[in-house]
C-alpha cells in the first residue's frame, strides 16, 4: 500500500464504497460489480482498468482507502488485497470464513525473498494470525495449515516448531485437530547440507498438513474426493463374493459395497507446478518474478471440495500467488486472498487470465519399498 494512505478506521470500512466488493463477498454475491465503469470509477474515487478472467469481468482497484484496503484485483466471487493481513484479518467478522487454507513462510535455514521468521520466534510470530483465524472460523469451520519443517541452524535434527505451532492452536486457542496430513512432492530435488554433502541425511520430500477445526466434527464430506477403486477392488465388487473377517479383527463384509470409488488416505502424493505451467509462462511473458514458493493448485482443491459448500468463503491471509483463490473460484465458493507484496498478487492475476490446466498429468506416482535398493543389488 502507498505509505502515505490514512490509518483504517474499524468502525467505518464496512460501509465505506470501495467495500462493495467485499460487502458482496461476505453476503454472498458480487455487489457493484455491474455498475457500468464511469459509476463504479466514481463510486470508488479513481479511475479503474478492466482485464479479462475466466469468470467474467474483473477490475484493478486503486489503493489508497482510508478503510479496508481496496481489491487489488475482484471477480464475482472474491478479491485479492495487498495489505498486512493481520491487520485485515482484524477488521472482518467473527464466525465469517468457513475455510482458511494457507502456507505462511517457513522458518528455514536460507533465506527467501518474502522473509523467513527465524525457528526460535516463530511460535511467537505466527501466534497473533492463528488467534485471528480462531476467530473468523465459522463454528464447522476449518483451518488447514501447510508448513514445512527444516534443520536446525548447524546441526543435522529437525527442527520442531511445526509441532509447537500445532500445540499452540490446540491448547492456547481451542482448535481441534481433526487430522494431520502428509503431502509428499514426488518432484523434490535432494538439496540441503546433510542430504547432499554429508550424506547424513534422507531426502526432505514431505510436508505436514494440519487439519484443525473449531469444532470436534466440522463441515467435512470425503464422498467428494474419493479415488477410482483398484482392479483388485473392482474385480471383487463384479464377483459378488462375501467378505469375512480379517486376523486384524476388521470386518472386511463392509468393504464390498460400491460406494463409488475408495476413501482417500492421509498421503497426498502432488508434485509441484513444472517450469512448464501457464502461470510460469505467463509471468516470463509480463516480466513479472514468479513466487518462488507455491503450492500446486490442487493441494486447496482437494480440501475446498472436501470441506465447503458452493458459496462458502475460503480465506488465504498468505496469498502469495492466489493459488487458493483461484481454486476456489474454480469450484464456486467465495473467496478472500490477502498478501503485503504487491508483485505477487501480479502474478496471481495472471492465475486467472490464463486457461491452466485442472486435470493433472498424471495421477500415480511410484514410491519404492525401503529396501528396493538392496534387492536390485541381488538381483
Amino acid at each position: 500500500m502507498s505509505s502515505c494512505a490514512p490509518p483504517w478506521d474499524a468502525t467505518k470500512w464496512w460501509d465505506s464504497p470501495y467495500q462493495n466488493v467485499l460487502r458482496g463477498i461476505f453476503n454472498g454475491r458480487a455487489e457493484g460489480l455491474g455498475a457500468p465503469g464511469a459509476l463504479r470509477a466514481k463510486a470508488l474515487g479513481g479511475s479503474a482498468s478492466l482485464c479479462r478472467a475466466r469468470a467474467g469481468r474483473a477490475y484493478h482497484r486503486p489503493m489508497h482507502t482510508a478503510t479496508f484496503p481496496p481489491a487489488f484485483f475482484a471477480t464475482g466471487l472474491g478479491s485479492m488485497h495487498v495489505t498486512d493481513s493481520l491487520s485485515a484479518m482484524r477488521l472482518l467478522p467473527a464466525g465469517s470464513v468457513h475455510l482458511v487454507c494457507t502456507s505462511p513462510p517457513f522458518a528455514l535455514g536460507c533465506p527467501k525473498p518474502y522473509g523467513n521468521p527465524e525457528e526460535s520466534r516463530y511460535v511467537e510470530w505466527f501466534r497473533p494470525f492463528a488467534a485471528e483465524i480462531a476467530r473468523l472460523l465459522a463454528p464447522t469451520g476449518s483451518f488447514v495449515l501447510d508448513v514445512g519443517a527444516g534443520w536446525q541452524k548447524g546441526r543435522p535434527c529437525r527442527s520442531l516448531y511445526p509441532y509447537e505451532v500445532l500445540l499452540m492452536c490446540c491448547r492456547e486457542l481451542g482448535l481441534h485437530l481433526a487430522q494431520e496430513l502428509t503431502w509428499w512432492n514426488p518432484a523434490t530435488i535432494a538439496s540441503g547440507y546433510w542430504t547432499n554433502h554429508t550424506k547424513e541425511r534422507l531426502k526432505d520430500a514431505a510436508h505436514h498438513v494440519w487439519w484443525l477445526a473449531r469444532s470436534e466434527r466440522p463441515k467435512a464430506d470425503v464422498a467428494r474426493v474419493r479415488w477410482p477403486y483398484r482392479r483388485h477392488m473392482r474385480g471383487l465388487l463384479r464377483s459378488g463374493r462375501q467378505g469375512r473377517k480379517s486376523p486384524s479383527g476388521h470386518d472386511n463384509r463392509f468393504f464390498r459395497k460400491d460406494n463409488g470409488g475408495a476413501i482417500p488416505h492421509n498421503l497426498i502424493a502432488l508434485a509441484h507446478e513444472g517450469g512448464s505451467s501457464a502461470y510460469l509462462r505467463a509471468c516470463r511473458e509480463a516480466g513479472i518474478a514468479p513466487h518462488p514458493a507455491r503450492f500446486p493448485e490442487a493441494l486447496p482443491r482437494f480440501f475446498i471440495r472436501m470441506l465447503t459448500d458452493p458459496g462458502d468463503l475460503v480465506l488465504d491471509p498468505f496469498a502469495g500467488s492466489c493459488t487458493t483463490g483461484r481454486a476456489a473460484e474454480r469450484l464456486d465458493r467465495r473467496w478472500l486472498c490477502l498478501d503485503r507484496e504487491e508483485d505477487y498478487l501480479r502474478g496471481g492475476v495472471l492465475r486467472f487470465q490464463t486457461q491452466e490446466r485442472t486435470q493433472p498429468r498424471r495421477t500415480r506416482y511410484e514410491i519404492f519399498h525401503p529396501e528396493a535398493g538392496i534387492i536390485h543389488e541381488k538381483e
